[in-house]
């Protein structure tokens, strides 16, 4: 159906019908009800410590087991708070704490190539973010302390991040 068609749909309805029409989406789909939960009370704050938690455990388990170390997991929820419209400042702090995260995960584990590569396409996403939100001064020592980690830690790609610190 094109956008369109459901807005002449839309427009048919009577009130009521368009409010059953919504509560039966907000039942039915867990990313609608989640749209108007974040939408009519947003906790960012209990988001981005829920978040921070998950990627932590994603590399440092509280349990014996082996860690993960998923960049999807971190890509989930800056996906999915990017959609519900979280404060940018938030979200460049999140993107941040997963790459320092995974910056001290590199120093005590042997890291696949797949996960300096990885590291490399959410740094470029981070540095993004920050440039098209104008964030970059706030957030110029934190990216240049990570540029410096990844430098000192001899990373096979440390000479990509070097393109990066070009665009600060």
């Amino acid at each position: 159906m094109s956008k369109r068609a459901l807005k002449k749909y839309l427009a048919g309805l009577g009130p009521e019908a368009l409010a059953e029409q919504l509560l039966d989406l907000y039942d039915r789909f867990p990313r609608v009800k989640e749209y108007y939960d974040f939408a009519f009370n947003p906790k960012e704050d209990k988001l981005m410590q829920e978040a921070k938690a998950r990627i932590l455990k994603e590399y440092f388990p509280q349990s014996r087991r082996r860690p993960k170390a998923r960049r999807s997991v971190a890509q989930r929820y800056i996906r999915q708070y990017e959609t519900l419209g979280v404060d940018p400042y938030l979200l460049a702090d999140l993107m941040a704490f997963n790459l320092e995260t995974a910056a001290r995960y590199e120093k005590v584990r042997r890291c696949p190539d797949a996960f300096y590569k990885s590291m490399y396409n959410s740094c470029r996403q981070w540095v993004a973010h920050l440039s098209h939100h104008g964030m970059l001064p706030e957030f110029r020592d934190r990216v240049m302390a990570f540029l410096d980690t990844v430098r000192e830690a001899g990373w096979p790609n440390a000479e990509r991040f070097l393109f990066l610190e070009d665009q600060l």
